[in-house]
């Protein structure tokens, strides 16, 4: 059994951290996210699962991290944020920590202050995976000086498929975790071993599906013709064009059937696009949970892949 902790849900979305940490034990002490859609999918999610974050006006559901006093959040071990990726994607002009302090690229910085502040055993950031080259190297040099030295905490980091941890969906996506008071060239720290695909487009779809592994879900820009390149959401399912709603979605990021959208399905598909596939984050939750409470587990195991290598 793995012991309970705590964590804090930043840029939450519609909750996929959340979602994988419950099934590990784990408790959400606070959580913010600022798009009133999300924060309603999120709300009708969690509302009896984790009534204390909506409780006293919302104190520990923020809806702006910018306005948040930090000495206010709660203490935890474990810090979760799938911090907004638009400055550091190709879809985002890729102008990075150029923007203002305001702006989305540099809410990197307001997690580095609530690290600094609160001292969490552990962090997990996840990000599109043109984080590691965009500006030529130099944003995600900043993100690691700042976690080894400025925060001093290790720097461990993947590019991870959904496709690689049972999910119908490309989705590659960099994961970066970090522990607090180790140094990045002697931790032992190992990401989750790929599992075989649990399901295909066919099963997703309810029908034959020419593709095993879908497309990866985006942020609006659908209904391009399906031999275009672009094109995302269609398919051709038993010899008929299909496009992607919220009940295939659902099925592709690993949300569990009873996964509620209290809103219209351009917001659901939208909340889909910019949300954290469950399954790669719960099997990576689950191996830092196992290191905060057994880090000479990894050790063995670390040096039994050199050993094979």
């Amino acid at each position: 059994m793995l012991k309970k902790i705590k964590f804090i849900d930043l840029f939450a979305g519609i909750g996929g951290f959340h979602l994988a940490l419950e099934k590990l034990n784990s408790h959400c002490v606070f959580a913010s996210e600022i798009d009133k859609h999300a924060r309603l999918t999120y709300i009708e999610n969690f509302k009896y699962k984790s009534p204390h974050l909506f409780k006293n006006d919302n104190k520990l559901f923020n809806s702006d991290i910018l306005e948040q006093n930090i000495n206010e959040i709660p203490n935890f071990d474990l810090l979760c944020a799938g911090f907004p990726c638009q400055p550091f994607s190709q879809a985002g002009h890729k102008r990075g920590f150029g923007e203002n302090l305001e702006a989305r690229g540099n809410m990197f910085f307001v997690i580095r202050d609530i690290i600094k502040k609160k001292k969490p055993k552990a962090i997990f950031l996840e990000n599109v995976k043109h984080l590691k080259n965009h500006d030529k190297g130099r944003t995600f040099r900043i993100i690691k000086d700042t976690i080894e030295n400025e925060l001093n905490y290790s720097f461990n980091y993947s590019i991870i498929k959904a496709s690689d941890y049972g999910l119908p969906q490309h989705r590659p996506r960099i994961y970066i975790v970090g522990f607090r008071g180790e140094k990045t060239d002697m931790s032992n720290f190992l990401f989750p071993k790929p599992i075989k695909l649990k399901k295909n487009m066919s099963d997703v779809f309810g029908g034959y599906c020419e593709r095993e592994i879908g497309f990866t879900l985006r942020v609006g820009g659908g209904r391009s013709p399906i031999t275009d390149r672009r094109n995302w959401d269609g398919y051709i399912v038993d010899g008929e064009l299909r496009r992607i709603t919220p009940k295939e979605g659902k099925k592709m990021m690993g949300l569990p059937n009873n996964f509620k959208f209290p809103v219209s399905n351009s917001q659901a598909l939208k909340q889909l696009g910019n949300s954290v596939a469950i399954n790669p984050v719960y099997e990576t939750c689950k191996n830092i949970i196992k290191y905060i409470n057994n880090p000479k587990e990894f050790k063995k195991k670390k040096q039994l892949n050199m050993n094979f290598s």
